[in-house]
């Protein structure tokens, strides 16, 4: 199978026909020169286009916006209530769940039930907790899924495990893939942003790299400043001197392509000077919010007293303005300062309260507005950390990793609102019903945006690579038919 049969209707060059069509030892031959760009596809000279390609299947959504929840919140204290921790509460967990798996720290305390109540929303009635009182109120438009497993308990394994559908580092991003797959409908502003509220999962950019894919679909990140980019602004006195400049590049850029021919580092390269060209002018536009009203902005929490509502706010007010302007994935990580991410192994009720407060109204906030501009149905918003965590205490007052079952949300963008998905035990510790591996969300999330995930690949170390590798089932249970 080869990478272009990602397109459906898309020209391709006579290199491309080459290698699908030679037999013999001329297949060989053209293969082994190939290997040396690593992939067949990377040799065509379109490999690093941003241009919009043509999907497999009719796309429901346009973009995604992961909002991704660094450390793992508690799904029994968030979208899985479990009455029993009540009735067990205080409990040795040996003597009531029985076997228990490893733990990170192997500090198992007592049974833990949640501190907050949860509350049932909408005409779905789907319970939420109380730390989020406002996405409650979308209700209806969440897919809730509750039995999602992973196979790391450990932070930075998961997380690559979860941005790249393998646990090592070097693999290329969802991001990276989604752009490479489905190119881009904005030429002023990358594909693929991340929008850094000030924690880079662990793991670090890795996580939004392109692995083996071309270096211009890697994620460009994004500060939560008024320059959210390094340089945006130019430092030549007049816009006909940094032309000239600009100018002098490409003719030198050209150059050096034709004497060496295909190489992946420079196209991406010279690609990227482009595009941070364009930026110049598209980016300042983009976080100049003076057009915003400020209804609009105080229902993101642009004037909250909490401050960082206030960042994570602005996030998403950007990730709608990114999503207007075509940009095709963006990430936003968490903000700092809320006691260590989500990852409470103690002070569970501090940790969570803060990070449910600053993410709480901006993420209401964004479904709302983007529902009333008419882009949640174009829009895939993803809600989702690495893993979850256990029903019991790790020492007194927190919890630890849990990846044998915990949940995750999704919405717009094709998405069959008020649905809930799969089921964990009576104690919220193991998926017992529909289990969802990460790479049936990413199979998902991919089908979505009109990408059959068995058909989207990348020649690289002799074999056709794809995001969900050789496994991934899309969950049709939560689409809209």
């Amino acid at each position: 199978m080869f990478p272009c049969q990602r397109y459906l209707a898309q020209p391709i060059s006579r290199r491309e026909l080459l290698s699908q069509s030679a037999q013999g030892f001329g297949a060989v031959a053209l293969s082994t020169m190939l290997a040396q760009s690593g992939s067949a596809f990377a040799s065509s000279g379109n490999s690093s286009s941003l241009a919009a390609r043509t999907t497999h299947l009719p796309a429901k959504a346009k973009s995604v916006i992961f909002l991704y929840m660094d450390g793992g919140p508690s799904q029994v204290d968030t979208f899985d209530p479990k009455p029993t921790l009540d009735k067990y509460d205080g409990r040795p967990p040996h003597e009531v769940i029985g076997k228990l798996e490893p733990t990170q720290f192997a500090n198992i305390g007592k049974i833990l039930k949640s501190p907050w109540k949860f509350r049932q929303y909408g005409e779905s009635g789907i319970p939420i907790s109380d730390l989020f009182p406002h996405i409650g109120t979308c209700a209806d438009d969440l897919a809730v899924v509750r039995s999602v497993v992973a196979p790391f308990s450990e932070h930075t394994f998961a997380n690559y495990f979860l941005h790249t559908g393998t646990g090592v580092q070097g693999r290329p991003s969802h991001g990276a893939w989604v752009s490479y797959g489905l190119g881009s409908e904005c030429d002023d502003l990358p594909a693929f942003v991340i929008l850094n509220g000030g924690l880079i999962p662990p793991g670090g950019v890795d996580c939004f790299g392109s692995g083996f894919l071309p270096a211009a679909f890697q994620g460009s990140v994004f500060t939560s400043g008024e320059a959210p980019v390094a340089n945006i602004r130019p430092s030549e006195k007049t816009r006909e001197l940094q032309a000239a400049k600009l100018a002098l590049m490409k003719r030198l850029d050209q150059n050096r392509l034709q004497q060496l021919g295909h190489v992946d580092a420079i196209e991406s390269a010279i690609s990227n000077y482009e595009l941070a060209a364009k930026m110049q002018l598209a980016v300042p536009a983009l976080m100049d919010m003076q057009d915003e009203s400020k209804s609009t902005q105080d229902a993101y929490g642009l004037s909250d007293d909490f401050p960082n509502t206030r960042i994570y706010g602005r996030l998403c007010l950007v990730a709608r303005r990114l999503v207007e302007r075509g940009v095709r994935f963006i990430e936003l990580t968490c903000p700092a300062g809320n006691g260590d991410r989500w990852d409470q192994h103690g002070n569970l009720v501090d940790g969570h309260t803060k990070n449910a407060r600053s993410v709480d109204k901006p993420i209401a906030a964004l479904i709302q507005d983007l529902k009333q501009r008419g882009l949640l149905d174009e829009t895939l918003i993803v809600w989702c950390g690495e893993f979850g965590r256990t029903p019991f205490a790790q020492g007194g007052d927190g919890r630890d990793h849990n990846p044998f079952g915990f949940t995750i949300w999704m919405a717009g963008g094709g998405i069959k609102g008020g649905t809930i998905h799969g089921a964990t035990d009576e104690f919220g510790y193991k998926a017992v019903e529909n289990k969802v591996e990460v790479h049936d969300l990413h199979a998902t999330m991919l089908h979505l945006l009109g990408v059959d995930h068995t058909r989207q690949t990348f020649r690289f170390g002799g074999r056709d690579m794809r995001l969900t590798d050789i496994h991934g089932h899309v969950l049709h249970e939560i689409l809209n038919s």
